[in-house]
């Protein structure tokens, strides 16, 4: 007997995807512990994260996402987009349709470009809270921590949200823990550090919580630095988001939307 998945990436995020749309392929009980067993680059397949593909009662497919350490996140930005290249590949959705997570329906409108996918997310609004209620005023989600003006904002997942000048400069791996497991963050947070490179444009590096270490992209930290820095006056209404794993553009219109592209690098099997 074997066990089929498929490993996919946007922006050098990457993840194992299991396809349960016929059937339960891991029984629930067993989906943390397969992710922490199968997410161990040395030891296993690899990847930031276990995508489960399923049927849904409130959208056209179920998401469900979890991570090395064996938790269940709300949502991911760019994992939504390689779950939507799956499905449009296997002729589970169109191009244009909807994901349940448990952040909420999440929209999905996809193209190819060329030989290229990309998608337009529907991302859940920002909240500029700490406890994931809109901010009575700028105290709320402002808070000095460890030296760092920390701004906090959900979208989807708890951020926080860095500003410095220079990203690069940064010892991510020291500085971001301590953050990411502030009291003030009852749930965590994965951290951003956020550099405004012009009027439409930021550089963000990434600490994810549940990884416990800097990805390549994150794209509801994109979402979230984008958020902030257009609060701040900072940006515009579109801003282009430069990750260490490629590009990604935020629209803050009535909806906040992120675009961006997902590849299948790989198909495999597991003997069971």
């Amino acid at each position: 007997m074997e066990l089929y998945f498929t490993k996919l990436q946007g922006n050098g995020n990457d993840f194992i995807l299991i396809d349960e749309f016929e059937c339960v392929v891991i029984p629930d009980e067993m989906k943390a512990e397969f992710a922490t067993i199968y997410c161990d680059r040395r030891y296993g397949i690899g990847g930031d994260g276990v995508l489960y593909l399923s049927k849904s009662d409130s959208a056209d497919l179920r998401m469900r996402l979890f991570q090395p350490d064996g938790s269940e996140a709300e949502m991911c930005g760019n994992g939504i987009r390689c779950f939507a290249k799956y499905a449009i590949d296997m002729a589970y959705m169109n191009k244009a349709g909807t994901v349940e997570t448990p952040a909420g329906v999440i929209g999905v409108d996809s193209e190819y470009r060329k030989d290229s996918f990309f998608a337009k997310v529907t991302m859940p609004d920002a909240k500029f809270s700490r406890k994931d209620i809109p901010a009575t005023g700028e105290g709320d989600y402002l808070e000095e921590i460890g030296g760092f003006d920390v701004y906090a904002v959900n979208t989807g997942v708890p951020h926080s949200v860095i500003f410095v000048d220079d990203i690069d400069s940064v010892g991510i791996e020291e500085t971001a823990p301590p953050i990411r497991r502030h009291q003030s963050f009852p749930q965590g947070a994965n951290v951003n550090f956020v550099t405004v490179t012009s009027d439409d444009s930021i550089r963000i590096r990434t600490f994810e919580r549940g990884i416990e270490g800097e990805t390549l992209s994150c794209g509801t930290g994109a979402t979230a630095s984008a958020a902030v820095a257009h609060k701040l006056g900072k940006v515009g209404d579109t801003v282009n988001v430069d990750t260490p794993g490629g590009p990604l553009v935020i629209h803050l219109d009535d909806t906040i939307t992120m675009e961006g592209s997902a590849t299948t690098v790989f198909f495999g099997q597991i003997p069971l």
